[in-house]
């Protein structure tokens, strides 16, 4: 199954930065595509996770906030 991975950011946001480091090695190893979203470029979005940034979206779908866990990231596009 092919998976798709999006990391909701924000500008200036440090830990956005990693999260979008750590997404970017785990992906590009598995061949899964990935991109970042800035939540203040859209009023739904900052609505919705401008709070918690940066989040994890697998298949459109929150995985996680705050951190990329590593192990339970590749779990999911294991499946």
């Amino acid at each position: 199954m092919s998976h798709t991975v999006t990391v909701m950011t924000r500008v200036g946001c440090d830990h956005c930065v990693q999260a979008e480091a750590d997404v970017k090695r785990i992906c590009d190893e598995l061949g899964v595509a990935w991109s970042a979203r800035d939540v203040d470029a859209d009023t739904e979005l900052r609505e919705e996770y401008g709070d918690r940034v940066p989040v994890i979206l697998v298949d459109g779908r929150e995985h996680g906030y705050w951190t990329v866990e590593e192990p339970r990231l590749r779990a999911a596009l294991a499946r």
